[in-house]
């Protein structure tokens, strides 16, 4: 049976809105993550069959395929390839999974999946509100099709994570403990040198930035819901941020030939979609699609990494999964340590990877919402 593996994996610093990474091009930040990730692998890059990068809102300098102008600002072959794909914030992730796939189906042994964003330089949500000027407020206005299946219905991830607040009656305090506690578990992580293995400073970029020392549930208090008689506050949401993030997927062949030491193995991927008006809760049965697939229960899985998009998202997933809040993101979150977009999904990765080598874990599960009512799953096991 063919096998994917995880050879290597790097990421910048994850740094806050107009940050130390604020005024990188985009290419040169996924530039930066690319050239680590080749040299610290061994491999060499002219041996990469294709290069896959994940980034959203692609207007701007993170136009023109980002995948391949990236790796050419690393000065890495030309004779390489890139692409750029975009599902919304799983766009990374899926990223790896278009890797793995190519991997497992033979049709190619090493390629290097990743994302790259810069909110800092283009803001969340530029591509969508571009429409604009041609007489496009979203993307759904003027679909007849659309308008008939789901009318009016205002598509918006605050109102989403709103309902999910509701539906799973989750109160504004358990919300405000669960961001505290990301924040804590963040800047833990960051003291006790957690991320360092898997972090390529840039610059004056050398740690993440994100996370609040100064937070408290009694500053959380004071914000005013992000929806008029709301729950949820941007306290409960994950921050806006620059960073990039990059792992390098090999076959079984390519490992040999190469001398490599995979450090992991892809032992399951999916994505399911659902309802795109509640958007944020897909992560629910996209996870319990994938346990009933691989034969694995919650128990069996030593470390999850969810996006904090919001609270309520993760929140709502652990009633359902019945999963140990001990084990789920166990050094923080997107609430603390930042999401950005098209990056988060191979950031994610990258981390649980290397906090299951650090903490002798072998199943790592990570799952993320996505705009559409969208949701990747990604199972792998630690080797060695």
């Amino acid at each position: 049976m063919a096998e994917a593996y995880i050879v290597e994996a790097v990421r910048t610093p994850v740094t806050k809105r107009r940050g130390a990474l604020a005024g990188v091009h985009p290419a040169d930040l996924g530039a930066h993550t690319l050239s680590a990730l080749m040299t610290r692998s061994g491999v060499d890059p002219a041996a990469v069959d294709d290069v896959i990068f994940g980034c959203v809102d692609t207007i701007g300098p993170q136009a023109g395929d980002i995948a391949r102008t990236a790796w050419l600002a690393a000065g890495l072959p030309e004779e390489v390839p890139g692409v750029t794909v975009d599902r919304q914030c799983g766009s990374s992730q899926q990223a790896v999974h278009f890797a793995a796939q190519a991997v497992l189906s033979g049709t190619a042994d090493v390629v290097v999946a990743g994302g790259v964003q810069n909110m800092s330089a283009i803001p969340i949500s530029a591509a969508m509100t571009t429409g604009e000027q041609f007489g496009f407020p979203d993307p759904f206005s003027g679909s007849e099709g659309w308008r008939r299946r789901y009318g009016d219905a205002e598509i918006s991830q605050f109102r989403s994570a709103e309902m999910i607040a509701r539906r799973w009656d989750l109160g504004r305090e358990e919300m405000e403990a669960f961001a505290l506690r990301s924040h804590q578990r963040a800047l833990a992580a960051i003291a006790e040198g957690r991320f360092d293995r898997e972090i390529v400073p840039l610059g004056e970029a050398t740690v993440d930035t994100c996370p609040r020392p100064d937070t408290s549930l009694e500053k959380m208090a004071t914000l005013a819901p992000l929806t008029e008689g709301g729950l949820v506050t941007a306290a409960m949401a994950s921050q806006i941020c620059d960073g990039s993030a990059a792992l390098l997927i090999m076959s079984e062949r390519a490992v040999r030939e190469h001398g490599v030491t995979p450090r992991a193995r892809i032992h399951h991927l999916s994505v399911r979609g659902a309802d795109p008006v509640w958007m944020l809760t897909a992560p629910i049965p996209a996870t319990a699609r994938a346990l009933a697939r691989t034969g694995l229960s919650i128990d069996d899985i030593d470390l999850v990494e969810i996006n904090e998009a919001f609270a309520p998202v993760v929140l709502a997933w652990l009633k359902e999964s019945g999963a140990d809040p001990g084990r789920v993101n166990v050094n923080g979150g997107g609430i603390a340590l930042g999401h950005p977009l098209g990056a988060t999904g191979a950031r994610l990765m990258t981390t649980l990877l290397h906090e299951l080598e650090r903490s002798g874990g072998r199943y790592g599960l990570q799952t993320m919402c996505e705009g559409g009512g969208q949701a990747n799953v990604t199972i792998i096991e630690r080797l060695g």
